[in-house]
């Protein structure tokens, strides 16, 4: 956000790009109208307030739009954040994640990504989102500039078409003109053929705990005291176990708890080598919303991510990146919620923590494909085939990670029986492409390749 621009050029490029629109593109599906509630050249908060209009003859499902409002970052390493003051349809049910564009220009090196969760329903011919009052900020809360912002139009203080920003529906863009060489194109190609290249891929099909295999194939089973989870509580590797589904081998991990720390088991599988960075992460997970048995409740964690460690306090070369599935809430949310973060660093005590997140707010229970690519410009998480976050390049990895599934209990506050209860969490397969992003086209692809192939288990990605 450096080089000033004046209003009437702005709105000028407004209209041309609202005359640069596909002809059929506002017959064909929606329209976006915009408005700004914070006019001026700097400000403390930026405010794009946004209206989905659904300009097609049939029903529009949000949750399969993207919009973008792309603008010019005061500083390569400046980092935002996104909120939602208002909207018709619930904050809950919109997203808001930040990325970079490839081809930077004057006026934009970033863009605001809004998206709708499944809660969000969808639009009838001729309707409309009603206000979304969204606004982003300084992570350090200094003035930002905006003025010189590609989507920014300082007199736009009522709603009307802006063609600034850009929409897609299920990634194909049905409206608006980005900046220059900057379409929306949130995939690699799924037609290519999968990338060869160094991977680990693991059909986890062991006969237990104990399994030999295991250990040689680089896996540890976690039986080490420590966080997270429950004080008091152990790591208990015989909880980890493994069985058969339709001829396919699943590994399960069991949580359970009896109501206090010692009575409380909690599992977790991690490589032992942190030699994984850049590249492709996927796996196929299980997250179950009940108990099988015993009385419902518990603050659960349910993951799949990456990691190293924490050096000092504030490292900034410190890396996670997670899938994080509360089936019954905690960290004070009151009901499901899944949350992809990704993580620059944090202070243990007292707490201070620097990341960026995406959360769903909606139950997940079931098997679910999570895919998580990280390049040299963002980071991307993917639940069933479906862009669900892109966090920025602040957090990219400096240093290489492990790769982890772990099942915790935040708390005992959630369920307070001392009636004993278990939880499992089901892994099919977990598969890392070094240094290339693969679509989820792709990562199916390959998967089925290892299986017809035969191959349960290969490792060809070097040691850090």
């Amino acid at each position: 956000m450096r080089t000033a621009i004046g209003v009437a050029a702005a709105a000028g490029l407004a209209l041309a790009g609202l005359t640069a629109l596909p002809a059929t593109a506002a017959a064909d599906g929606l329209s976006v109208q915009y408005r700004t509630s914070a006019t001026g050249a700097s400000a403390d908060q930026s405010e794009p307030w946004l209206k989905v209009t659904n300009t097609g003859s049939g029903s529009l499902q949000l949750s399969e739009v993207k919009i973008r409002y792309y603008f010019k970052a005061d500083s390569a390493s400046t980092a935002y954040r996104f909120a939602c003051s208002w909207a018709v349809k619930g904050c809950a049910n919109i997203t808001g994640t930040f990325g970079t564009l490839t081809q930077p220009t004057a006026t934009a090196d970033r863009y605001l990504e809004i998206g709708f969760t499944s809660g969000a329903g969808s639009l009838a011919a001729g309707a409309d989102t009603g206000d979304m009052q969204l606004r982003f900020y300084r992570s350090d809360w200094q003035t930002l500039n905006q003025s010189d912002d590609y989507s920014f139009g300082a007199t736009q203080t009522s709603y009307a078409n802006w063609g600034k920003v850009t929409a897609t529906r299920a990634n194909t863009l049905v409206w608006g003109t980005a900046p220059a060489s900057n379409d929306p194109d949130p995939d690699p190609d799924p037609t290519d053929p999968p990338a060869d290249g160094a991977a680990l891929f693991d059909d986890f099909d062991y006969t237990g705990h104990t399994d030999p295999k295991i250990s040689e194939h680089g896996w540890t089973v976690r039986s080490n005291s420590g966080g997270p989870g429950v004080p008091g509580a152990t790591w208990a590797p015989e909880n980890v176990t493994f069985v058969s589904s339709g001829g396919n081998s699943l590994m399960n991990l069991e949580t359970s708890t009896a109501g206090t720390g010692a009575s409380t088991e909690q599992t977790e599988v991690l490589t032992k080598a942190t030699k994984f960075k850049n590249g492709t992460y996927a796996a196929r997970v299980k997250f179950s919303d009940a108990p099988r048995t015993g009385p419902d409740g518990d603050h659960l964690v349910q993951t799949f991510f990456t990691i190293n460690d924490l050096t000092a306090p504030m490292a900034d070369d410190y890396s996670e990146y997670d899938f994080e599935y509360l089936p019954n809430g905690g960290w004070g949310e009151p009901s499901n919620i899944l949350y992809t973060t990704s993580w620059e660093t944090y202070n243990p005590d007292p707490w201070q923590a620097v990341n960026q997140h995406t959360e769903g707010r909606q139950s997940y229970g079931g098997w679910h494909d999570l895919i998580l690519t990280i390049d040299g410009s963002s980071i991307r998480y993917y639940i069933d085939g479906q862009l669900f976050g892109t966090h920025d390049a602040a957090y990219l990895p400096e240093r290489p990670m492990s790769i982890n599934f772990n099942q915790w209990l935040i708390d005992l506050a959630g369920q307070t029986s001392t009636t004993a209860r278990a939880y499992d969490e089901q892994v099919d397969y977990v598969l890392h492409i070094k240094d290339q992003v693969l679509s989820p086209a792709q990562v199916t692809a390959k998967v089925a390749a290892y299986r017809a192939a035969g191959t349960a288990f290969e490792d060809t990605v070097p040691g850090s």
